[in-house]
């Protein structure tokens, strides 16, 4: 079956204008075998309760029923139970929880609309893509503001993308590559099967593709490419005069622009295109910067102060110089991520407080390694080493809960987590990206 998803994705990549007409017949059972070997059986369930070793009990004659529904038109997916969880800012994102077999025969589409699609996305989409992350996006950000004439940085964001999603757009985009109805009739009673809320009834889905579905960022990933990337490369950038580069990762971008009347002309070109396809910019978190090699020389003739920074991607990005005085950007942790994880951490420990203090520090020291690896870049160790300071503060905090009496004082403490029980401390792993 890989060999055969592997062709199709040779076939996109070397044919561009191809359409495919017959790929249905790949969602077999032996493809629904595979995604239930591969499918994490530990996550939440959906309306029916079904788990994955429920469903495993009789694997077969379930694979069979499902595969016999699917061939007769018979398969509808059932509705994905609505949960809300809470932001920051005090409002909520909902996530969508789905039925097992559900899940299956979204994996079953997203392998297939990966092998179309995946060899026809544009370098700069990083999001949701094998072999990706935001590292690389990261690293195409710093050469297009470092190794290119950028002076301008226009940060976007999209107003709720994936709750505002328009299935017909989205049908028409996915139909553009793939003309099988079989396939074509999967992605539209998907996205259609509607959600059921904890605290109330049903609910049709007229837009939108469900937080938590196993094949949405494929099909956000479609919706990016025709929107905006594919906008972008083939109408946008032949009728400037300047440079321009941008770089998505999933409904988050930034674009860089050489002449700021560009940057102006290109954002409000933008916001039309959006509405076009049923999306819309949050205005207020939308800002046009000066940033680059020559943005402080540039402002401090004008005498405007330092140039200004932006985040993406968790990190603050400043205008900054080497030692050996040349420009580059410096990543710092942004102030709303290090707050959100400093609280984070503080809660888990406290639910964690009971445990014996070996298996709490040893908990600790995954989640830090795995911060440490995100934000140990250079220029960024002081708020990585502020991180772990707040940690071992909320440590010390919680131990001290766990009884009446004080378990540690300040210096006994600071004995355990260095000799005792180490409490990892951080690294640079990123000297320049």
């Amino acid at each position: 079956m890989a060999t055969k998803l592997e062709r199709i994705a040779q076939l996109s990549k070397e044919n561009p204008n191809m359409v495919f007409t017959s790929i249905g017949h790949l969602i077999n059972i032996e493809m629904l075998a595979d995604c239930h070997i591969k499918m994490v059986g530990k996550k939440a369930v959906g309306i029916d309760g079904v788990t994955k070793d429920e469903y495993n009990k009789d694997l077969e004659k379930n694979l069979f029923d499902l595969m016999d529904r699917m061939k007769s038109k018979a398969y509808h997916p059932k509705p994905a139970r609505r949960v809300e969880i809470p932001k920051d800012n005090g409002k909520t994102r909902p996530l969508s929880i789905y039925c097992y077999e559900d899940k299956l025969v979204q994996e079953a589409i997203k392998r297939v609309l990966e092998a179309v699609y995946e060899p026809c996305f544009y370098d700069e989409m990083m999001g949701f893509r094998p072999n990706r992350g935001c590292h690389d996006a990261l690293k195409l950000l710093n050469n297009q503001i470092g190794g290119n004439c950028t002076s301008w940085v226009l940060d976007a964001d999209i107003r709720g993308f994936f709750d505002n999603i328009d299935h017909d757009w989205m049908m028409k985009f996915v139909g553009a590559r793939i003309k099988d109805p079989r396939v074509l009739r999967l992605v539209k009673v998907m996205l259609k099967a509607g959600v059921v809320k904890d605290m109330g009834g049903y609910e049709p889905t007229e837009q939108g593709s469900g937080q938590g579905s196993v094949c949405s960022p494929i099909l956000a990933n479609i919706y990016m490419h025709y929107v905006l990337l594919w906008w972008f490369h083939e109408v946008v950038k032949p009728q400037l005069k300047g440079y321009a580069g941008i770089v998505n990762y999933a409904d988050d971008f930034v674009v860089c622009f050489q002449y700021k009347w560009e940057a102006e002309q290109f954002y409000e070109r933008l916001k039309h295109r959006m509405a076009y396809f049923g999306l819309s910019l949050a205005e207020e978190k939308c800002r046009l910067i000066e940033f680059g090699r020559f943005a402080e020389q540039n402002r401090k003739r004008r005498n405007e102060g330092k140039p200004e920074s932006f985040d993406f991607l968790g990190f603050t990005h400043v205008c900054s110089k080497s030692k050996y005085g040349k420009f580059k950007v410096r990543r710092i942790t942004s102030r709303k991520k290090f707050i959100k994880k400093c609280k984070v951490m503080h809660d888990l420990i406290g639910r964690l407080r009971t445990e014996k203090t070996v298996n709490i520090i040893r908990w600790i020291n995954q989640v830090l390694v795995g911060y440490y690896h995100y934000y140990g870049f250079y220029g960024n160790y002081p708020k990585v080493m502020k991180f772990r300071w707040n940690v071992l503060n909320s440590l010390y905090y919680w131990l001290n809960r766990r009884s009446q009496k004080r378990s540690y004082t300040r210096a006994g403490f600071y004995d355990m987590i260095t000799n005792g029980h180490p409490v990892v401390r951080p690294k640079t792993f990123y000297v320049y990206i």
